[in-house]
């Protein structure tokens, strides 16, 4: 989805709420408390799905370090300038494709804001980034495949398109105006202290900071990696253990509307980031969920995620974060039809 002018929020609520470690290793011992004979498999389980998935994570830690370590980022700022219109399309695309986390964007945004950047454009950053980035696409491609990935990312860029489009159609309502708390929660979290300053340099090896920062940046995205998916895994083992494939199949199954409504409405409220959910998916699908409550599932969700919400929460009123939210619930629900229809 503050206390103080020093926590930032998605950090504060992550701390509290994000340990997943912890959800893991409890998980595991109430398996072993209730059902031990079922300890080994699910282990064995979660372990093979690892080290199937490890390709990918290993690529997409590389990748994200190199482009933190350039200094990408920094090309973010160009989405918001020039004409209302260009400026959506292109939040939409950088937030699709960037892979930085949203509490790193906070006190961007809030400048971006305070100084009159169009809500559109932003709100059209706000529902892309936290449905894909290059991290995202390859772990979704390990677990449910290429095709989903890609549709994934393309409805991801759609719906900041729609959300930005939209919020500029309403900009004069009252829903939209004076969008800004009054005291916006705005600290540098992720370790951004001034994001957005300067330009890239793509070799970044011959500067030794870069270097470190390449090297921080892929140890602090493998453990985030490795402990929710390992969480994910561990889901995953005990669904395919303890749930009726004939339940889901029954209640997510089938090509119609309902099950890709329904796949949002349980998406929304779940908080499951695009990490932790792509193998929970992935199991679902093989279960008998529908394609399209899969897509309305993962969009849904990972627009209402708890680092993703909060990014919004902290610097917006009320009004304007339901607003969010109505753009990601209507979004996600259009694109899992679509993705229906084609699959």
């Amino acid at each position: 989805m503050a206390e103080t002018t020093t926590t930032p929020p998605a950090l504060l609520l992550r701390k509290r709420f994000g340990n997943a470690w912890a959800l893991s290793a409890a998980l595991l011992v109430l398996v072993a408390v209730l059902d031990p004979t079922q300890l080994i498999a699910t282990l064995t389980f979660a372990g093979k799905a690892l080290a199937g998935t490890a390709p990918f994570i290993i690529f997409a830690v590389l990748a994200v370090a190199y482009l933190k370590a350039t200094g990408a980022e920094n090309l973010l700022a160009k989405a918001f300038e020039g004409n209302p219109t260009r400026m959506i399309i292109m939040a939409a695309m950088l937030g699709g494709l960037s892979p930085f986390c949203s509490c790193e964007v906070i006190p961007f945004i809030a400048a971006l804001l305070a100084v009159g950047a169009p809500l559109g454009a932003v709100m059209a950053f706000w529902l892309a980034s936290p449905l894909m980035d290059p991290a995202m696409f390859a772990i979704t491609t390990g677990a449910i495949g290429i095709e989903f990935a890609v549709a994934k990312t393309l409805a991801a860029v759609s719906l900041g398109i729609f959300g930005g489009f939209g919020t500029l159609l309403l900009a004069g309502t009252p829903v939209f105006t004076s969008p800004l708390r009054e005291n916006p929660q705005v600290g540098g979290g992720c370790g951004a202290k001034k994001p957005f300053s300067s330009s890239p340099v793509w070799r970044f090896w011959i500067h030794k900071d870069r270097t470190q920062t390449f090297r921080d940046t892929a140890i602090e995205n493998g453990a985030f990696l490795l402990k929710w998916l390992t969480l994910a895994y561990v889901i995953e083992a005990l669904m395919v253990h303890y749930m009726p494939a004939g339940l889901i199949a029954k209640v997510l199954g089938g090509n119609g509307l309902g099950t890709v409504i329904l796949g949002a409405f349980v998406g929304m409220p779940a908080y499951l980031n695009g990490y932790a959910a792509a193998p929970l998916v992935a199991e679902l699908l093989d279960q008998g969920m529908s394609n399209g409550a899969a897509m309305s599932f993962m969009i849904a969700g990972g627009v209402s995620s708890i680092p993703a919400a909060i990014a919004v929460w902290a610097l917006v009123k009320p009004r304007v974060f339901a607003a969010y939210l109505g753009f990601a619930l209507t979004g996600s629900i259009i694109a899992g039809m679509v993705w229906q229809t084609l699959t």
